[in-house]
Parts: C-alpha cells; sequence; structure tokens
C-alpha cells in the first residue's frame, strides 16, 4: 500500500483529473475547493472530448487516452456519455478542400470517413442539406454534461478511492508541503498540486506574472430537450472550426480557407467565433462559442456576439425547436506560446498545473497520467 500523500487545490476537471491519477495509484488524496462546488469553466464547456481537434502524435495521444479513461469513468460513476463521435461539414470549395486534404493526410491515423452530401442526412438530420458539399465524419469523439460529470464525480472518487473533499476551503498560502486556509487550518501532505484554473492571482502570483498567460472568455448558449428525443447524431461543426483547432492545421489550404473567411466574415475573427454545436443525454443543445483575451475579461455578454454564434449556426444546421433555455460564459486560462499546458514547480514538493486552455475536458485525465509517471520516475 502506498503510504504517500498529496493535496489537490481546486476541483475542476484538471483537480479531479489529478485526483484520480494518484488515487489510483494508491495514494492518499485531499482536495481543496473554495466553492461549495465547482463552478469555474469545467461546467461552462460544450462536454466535447475532442481528439480531432488536437494534432497528431502527444496531444492526440493524450487525447485518446483521456477519452478512454472518460468512457470507464462515466460507465463506473454512472455518468451519462455518447460517443457519437464530430461531423465537420463544407458548404464551400474553400471548406471543402481543407476536409479532403485533411482526410488524405490523416486517414490511416484517425477513424475518419469521408461522406457525401447525399448521405449525411442519415447521419445527422440536424444538418443543413442546401449547398451542402461533403462532410467528414469522425468517431474518436464522445459527449459528457459537464454539470453533471463534474458534479458527480467527486462522489465517485471518494467511493472508490477514498478521496476526501474539502468544500468551501480557501487557500491562502502554501509553505512546503503544507497547504493554509483560509480559517486557519493546515493540510500537509508528501506533495501539493495547484489546479486553479482562471484563478491564477491568488497562489503564486509573482509566478504567474513570469508566464505567458491570459484569460479567454467564451460566450455560450443551450437550446431546450428536442421534442420527441429528436437527436442529433454527431457532435456538429461548421467550416469556421477548421481554422480554430490546431490539427486542421496539416492541409495545406487552410491559408486559403483564413482568408475566405478573413473577407467574408471578418467581424468573426475578430471576436474569435467559431460555431459548434452538442447535445446532452437529456436532448438539450449547446451552442457557442466566441474567445475575448485579456487580463480581465469583461463580466458583461455582448448579445451581439450571441446573435453572431446563432446566425452562422443556421448556415450549417436545424433544429425541432431551437428556444433558448440558458446563456453564460466561462473563462478559462490560455497559453500565449502555442504551449499547450502550463507546469511548473515553483518550490519543491510543489506543481502547478495550468493553461490546458480549451481543451481541458479532452486532454486532462491523459494528462494527469503522463505526470503522474513523470513524477514517479516512469
Amino acid at each position: 500500500m502506498n503510504s504517500r500523500s498529496a493535496i489537490i487545490i481546486g476541483a475542476g476537471i484538471v483537480g479531479l483529473a489529478m485526483a484520480r491519477a494518484f488515487a489510483r495509484r494508491g495514494y492518499r488524496v485531499t482536495v481543496l475547493e473554495r466553492s461549495v462546488k465547482a463552478t469555474g469553466a469545467s461546467v461552462r464547456n460544450f462536454g466535447m472530448v475532442w481528439p480531432v481537434g488536437q494534432p497528431l502524435g502527444i496531444l492526440y495521444e493524450r487525447a485518446k487516452l483521456s477519452r478512454r479513461i472518460w468512457e470507464e469513468t462515466a460507465r463506473e460513476a454512472k455518468i451519462s456519455f455518447d460517443p457519437v463521435g464530430s461531423l465537420h461539414l463544407a458548404y464551400n470549395p474553400e471548406e471543402s478542400r481543407v476536409l479532403e486534404e485533411f482526410y488524405e493526410l490523416e486517414k490511416n491515423h484517425r477513424p475518419l470517413r469521408f461522406i457525401a452530401a447525399t448521405d449525411i442526412s442519415a447521419i445527422s438530420p440536424a444538418s443543413r442539406t442546401e449547398g451542402l458539399i461533403t462532410g467528414l465524419y469522425s468517431g474518436d469523439e464522445m459527449i459528457v454534461d459537464p454539470r453533471e460529470a463534474i458534479a458527480n464525480l467527486p462522489a465517485w472518487l471518494t467511493e472508490k478511492y477514498g478521496v476526501q473533499f474539502h468544500w468551501q476551503t480557501s487557500v491562502n498560502a502554501i509553505k512546503g508541503q503544507t497547504v493554509i486556509s483560509a480559517n486557519g487550518k493546515m493540510h500537509s501532505a508528501d506533495m501539493v498540486f495547484v489546479c486553479s484554473g482562471a484563478d491564477f492571482e491568488t497562489l503564486y502570483p509573482d509566478i504567474y506574472a513570469g508566464q505567458p498567460i491570459v484569460k479567454c472568455k467564451l460566450q455560450m448558449m443551450r437550446m431546450v430537450a428536442q421534442p420527441g428525443n429528436w437527436r442529433i447524431g454527431p457532435a456538429l461543426c461548421g467550416g469556421l472550426s477548421l481554422i480554430h483547432y490546431r490539427s486542421f492545421q496539416t492541409a495545406p489550404s487552410l491559408p486559403a480557407l483564413h482568408q475566405y473567411f478573413a473577407e467574408r466574415y471578418p467581424a468573426y475573427l475578430d471576436w474569435g467565433i467559431h460555431v459548434m454545436v452538442s447535445q446532452n443525454s437529456e436532448g438539450e443543445l449547446t451552442v457557442g462559442d466566441s474567445h475575448e483575451y485579456g487580463p480581465h475579461p469583461d463580466p458583461f455578454d455582448k448579445q451581439f456576439i450571441n446573435s453572431m454564434i446563432l446566425d452562422y449556426l443556421t448556415t450549417f444546421a436545424r433544429f425541432k425547436d431551437e428556444t433558448i433555455l440558458e446563456t453564460w460564459h466561462g473563462v478559462y486560462p490560455k497559453l500565449t506560446n502555442g504551449d499547450t499546458e502550463l507546469v511548473i514547480t515553483p518550490e519543491p514538493g510543489v506543481w502547478i498545473v495550468n493553461g490546458l486552455g480549451g481543451a481541458g475536458m479532452t486532454l486532462s485525465f491523459g494528462l494527469a497520467e503522463e505526470l503522474v509517471n513523470r513524477i514517479n520516475g516512469f
């Protein structure tokens, strides 16, 4: 039995992934979370586990590992999930060319299918058929409802591995491997992991001040559950997503597609808008999103951004009931130098794990496995 211990600060997806990775190796794990439950970006996203957005190599393998862990964990924790895959739709030659190139370059490495326009309705009845040229289906992607998943994982971690959660416990300071909470209580362990997401000014502010990290605000919406248990099939993406995800940079025609959007949709590029839709187990549709970068995100949402998202959505998808149920925004940390995660040791026995950007649901479980193996010398 491993007698070592770990403290995790933050009960978002990164913190929960770290807690699982250590606990399953026999560590005594304690999670400290300042809120009564996770309320940050980990519950304010599409719930897309999205390997198709990750370039081949380390990130794609990490995403696939995360997906396997998500499915295994969801089954055990009784969390709903849907391995529906994803469908990228093309309505102009530039989009179609990028999809064709991506398919030819990566079809031997990913579960991809190039689909004729006449066959797409059978895969996704929500796809707009007018003007449709082709589509690219990927079988890697899975949908979980982040609100359900992040809420239920702590109880499962406690039941299965004995992980202790301390809610409404703010951390004021870390001294060595001792964590001091706001009520003056001290928690000590062999190692401490700071997984505080966008709240990176509280602990080690001087360390963060020297990092290429910024906050990103995204606006999203949720439509009501579709009548008659109507399902959209795979998660759907319009052409703007092709210039958003790094994986598609392998396509030689991507610069031409970027120019196409710069000429026709300049405001969408200005606000970092690309449009996708996923469906949860209740039949509700999550739609988004935008990207605004800065140290202090505007707390007020912009209605014109939501309107732009919905307008573009109509170019590739239609639904039985498009009534908006909720609108919100999330804020996540993003590295500005192109790195995909921030893992640093500000002092012996303490690790900061942050900066996964918008890929927390996709990469956190895999990254946690890698870090635990690295720390344990594997």
